[in-house]
């Protein structure tokens, strides 16, 4: 009763929604008096008026003849054929009155894969093919088809459904063994005849075709009914339900686990946490790293720019930065010949004899050092440099970064004459006046970058750069140019799609006779199909959580 209502539904919906043109795709098409390329110095036939006009038609005379397809051409028609479940034979045929002659043939050695006859002696026509099970089979239809008149004939199968049409009427409809189509290489098809010596067809034929559709009957005859569906399509559709209904059952079962392990997770804290130079933060935990106050939030570490106190220092002392934090601390301070010193800061004094003597500011007071000699110089004199905190002189060029360690982050030393300086690496700026600290400059965010139009900046440390926006192409690290994506292949639209290049990406639309989004394009037919799930997601209420039914040809 199910089965009855599901192929009423099919059939309704197909009656409402699959309407094809009459014209019929190359690629499903074999047209045989044309790829065979008959002629007049074809021995055997002569070309002949025909029913009509519109084609060629050929008498195939009672003489010795051997119209078989060459190789290539053979293949290029099992190539359409081989492995397909819904395809029909059509020919216009004028036979003459008691003839038995084969209509066409494929065979491979003894093995008839698919052979059309027609017999005036027995008043028949007859269908040879092999079944999947690779058993020989024979379909019998009386019928008076040699009488020396004009008939319109074709053969239609779809799986294990037959349907034979003679002037546009139904003859037969039939439930046979499925026909296999599963060629092997060597497999000759003949047309006219069974072979060299056999089954010679006398006659005239007109419009000799296969075509690999359902239903191909309604190219013979536009104004045969069609709408119900094929066995083959019938046959998918409860093959396609009844994996649905399996995909549904182990989907369920998937979620039913799933569901049961986050009830067991819901019960478990799982605290985040954050590291940075190997140290590990708990969630909301707050430290500082040089200039920056940074705080774990959710597993992700979130830095701003530390704001240093101003505080009141006490008498003698003074706000002075420390080596290894960002912010001035308050530090002793000395006063000595009207300057200020911080403590442990050094200043050499020179007597009028011209002797060194150095000074440490220590406990707020300048206390004298003691000279314990300099190292021996190898430079001439005229190279040593005279310092302001030592007694001792240098050559030009000393390394006086090996001497001092404060210069931090994003920050470098660089060697001046008499002293060492820090300063900021490119793209960073100083976050204190003596540039141990720096921060990373945000070229995008101030306009401080060079990226074109069709470009996006993106911050780097301590640089930028310039990304194509999608559908472009670089020229160069600042400039892209819009990307032809049709022309060069790189879209996603279907093969049954055409491909329209836009500004900065391109449309897909579906071909005449194919409906979709363009990256997924449906055959009409195969639109109604779709219909058809739907509908019968609103008939089964169990099919309401179902994937969509997936068609292809």
């Amino acid at each position: 009763m199910e089965s009855r209502v599901l192929l009423r539904t099919f059939c309704l919906i197909f009656g409402l929604g699959a309407v094809w043109g009459l014209g019929v795709d190359p690629s499903l098409q074999i047209d045989v008096l044309t790829e065979l390329e008959l002629g007049e110095s074809t021995t055997g036939v002569r070309q002949v008026p025909g029913l009509h006009n519109g084609t060629k038609a050929f008498l195939f005379q009672d003489t010795p003849r051997s119209i078989k397809a060459s190789t290539a051409t053979a293949e290029q028609f099992f190539q359409k054929l081989r492995n397909k479940h819904e395809f029909t034979i059509l020919v216009t045929l004028k036979q003459t009155h008691l003839n038995s002659g084969v209509i066409l043939s494929i065979h491979h050695l003894d093995h008839r894969y698919l052979e059309l006859e027609s017999s005036g002696h027995r008043n028949e026509v007859r269908l040879h093919y092999r079944s999947g099970s690779h058993r020989p089979h024979t379909e019998v239809f009386p019928y008076i088809l040699a009488d020396d008149k004009w008939h319109k004939l074709s053969l239609a199968i779809s799986a294990s459904h037959l349907i034979l049409h003679i002037d546009c009427n139904k003859i037969y409809e039939r439930v046979v063994e499925k026909p296999s189509t599963d060629l092997p290489l060597g497999t000759t098809f003949w047309l006219g005849q069974r072979n060299n010596a056999h089954g010679y067809f006398k006659g005239i034929m007109q419009d000799v075709q296969l075509l690999v559709m359902p239903q191909g009957f309604i190219a013979q005859c536009p104004d045969l009914n069609r709408t119900c569906p094929t066995c083959n399509d019938f046959h998918g559709l409860v093959q396609k339900i009844m994996e649905l209904q399996d995909i549904l059952a182990k989907t369920s079962a998937k979620l039913s686990r799933a569901e049961q392990r986050m009830n067991r997770l819901d019960q478990c804290y799982c605290e985040r946490t954050c590291t940075m130079k190997g140290t590990t933060y708990r969630e909301f935990e707050s430290w500082i790293d040089g200039c920056k106050n940074c705080t774990c939030l959710n597993g992700t570490i979130q830095c701003e720019t530390l704001i240093c106190p101003n505080p009141d220092c006490p008498l003698k002392s003074a706000l002075a930065y420390v080596d290894g934090k960002c912010c001035k601390e308050c530090k002793s301070i000395c006063q000595f010949q009207g300057r200020t010193y911080f403590e442990g800061e050094r200043n050499t004094v020179y007597s009028s004899s011209g002797v060194c003597v150095l000074y440490e500011c220590k406990d707020q007071t300048m206390k004298l050092v003691e000279n314990s000699g300099c190292p021996a110089l190898d430079c001439p004199e005229s190279h040593q440099i005279t310092l302001s905190h030592s007694c001792c002189k240098v050559c030009k060029g000393y390394d006086f970064c090996s001497e001092r360690r404060n210069c931090m982050e994003n920050s470098v030393c660089r060697n001046l004459n008499d002293r060492a300086v820090c300063s900021c690496r490119d793209g960073f700026r100083a976050l204190r006046e003596d540039n141990a600290y720096c921060e990373d400059i945000d070229e995008c965010a101030e306009g401080r970058h060079y990226c074109r139009e069709n470009t996006m900046c993106v911050n780097t440390p301590g640089s930028f750069m310039c990304i194509c926006k999608t559908g472009y192409i670089r020229i160069d690290d600042y400039s892209c140019t819009e990307h032809d994506e049709c022309i060069t292949n790189q879209h996603n639209c279907d093969e049954n799609a055409l491909c329209f290049n836009t500004v900065g990406g391109h449309n897909c639309v579906c071909k005449p006779g194919y409906t979709g989004n363009g990256t997924t394009s449906f055959s009409q037919r195969m639109s109604a199909a779709r219909a058809v799930s739907q509908t019968l997601a609103r008939l089964t209420p169990s099919a309401m959580t179902s994937p969509r039914l997936a068609w292809t040809r």
